[in-house]
This record gives structure tokens, C-alpha cells and sequence, in this order.
């Protein structure tokens, strides 16, 4: 229950601040009975994984994302430069598996898609234990080989950092 009034209240808060009708009572209505709606299919799709979601996740959260947008800033300045300048940075796609450490799904899932938002990469299966990447670069494939997506997303879930 506590989850559900959770997501009511966040998704309700985000479309009367993306909307913007603080007035007009019909509107704060639908807007309600949306969010309600959403609420009740996201409590009902999620029933088997109840433990993945933690107010501690809730709260660090926020500074993986703040670390995400600046890995995506990164990203997209080095693409641009490989498409300006393809003389002095080519392109030559990698494809291969990365080991996840995340112990559940709602943290493979943030890793694949933190990986996919990442301008040059992109996940294209995800595993057990592991997520199959295509990388513009050699580059960019070692640098997700590295960890450190795959250390913070586990940390964000409540694992080890």
C-alpha cells in the first residue's frame, strides 16, 4: 500500500507540474484519476519483485542520475566529434558481453537502459549476469568494461559500490 500511494503521489505531483492547470477542476480530475489509473497498473505489474524498490534506492537515486547526465555530456561530445571528425576519431563498432553485478531486475534493467541512454552504445540483450553491448568504438566498449556504470547502478540498488 505504501508503494502505491508513493507512485500515486509522485505520478499526480509530475503531471500537475508538467500540466500546469492548477485551476481548472476538471482537468485536476482527470489529471487525479490518470495518475490513480497508472498507480494501480504499476502496483499490479510489480507484485513478484516488491523488493526490488527501497526508500534508500529512492534516495540515492538522485546522484546516480546527476552522474548519468554527465556520462551522457561525455558521450555526446565525443559522437559529435567522430561524425565532424572522422579522419582523427573513426568509428569502429565493438560488439560483446559485460558482466552486471545488479541483484535484481529493476537494476539490470536501470544498467542496460543507463547503458542504451549513453549516446555510442547500446544494449541489446540482457542476461543473468550479463548485457550484450554494441559500441561505436573500441573506446567506448572498454570503458563500459571498466565498471564503473555497472559499480554505481549497483550501488543506486543498495548493493556495494
Amino acid at each position: 500500500m505504501l508503494y502505491f500511494l508513493l507512485l500515486f503521489s509522485a505520478l499526480g505531483a509530475f503531471w500537475l507540474l508538467l500540466s500546469g492547470h492548477w485551476h481548472n477542476q476538471l482537468l485536476l480530475a482527470l489529471g487525479a484519476a490518470s495518475a490513480l489509473l497508472a498507480a494501480w497498473v504499476g502496483v499490479r505489474m510489480e507484485r513478484r519483485d516488491t523488493g526490488a524498490y527501497s526508500l534508500g534506492m529512492l534516495l540515492r537515486l538522485p546522484r546516480y542520475l546527476a552522474w548519468l547526465v554527465a556520462a551522457i555530456v561525455r558521450a555526446n561530445i565525443d559522437v559529435v566529434n567522430r561524425i565532424w571528425y572522422p579522419d582523427t576519431h573513426p568509428i569502429h563498432p565493438v560488439a560483446g558481453r559485460l558482466p552486471s553485478s545488479q541483484g535484481t531486475d529493476l537494476g539490470k534493467t536501470i544498467y542496460a537502459n543507463s547503458i542504451t541512454l549513453t549516446p555510442g552504445t547500446v544494449a541489446i540483450e540482457i542476461g543473468d549476469d550479463d548485457v550484450f553491448v554494441h559500441a561505436l568504438t573500441r573506446e567506448g566498449f572498454d570503458e563500459l568494461a571498466a565498471g564503473e556504470m555497472d559499480r554505481r547502478v549497483t550501488w543506486a540498488e543498495g548493493g556495494r559500490r
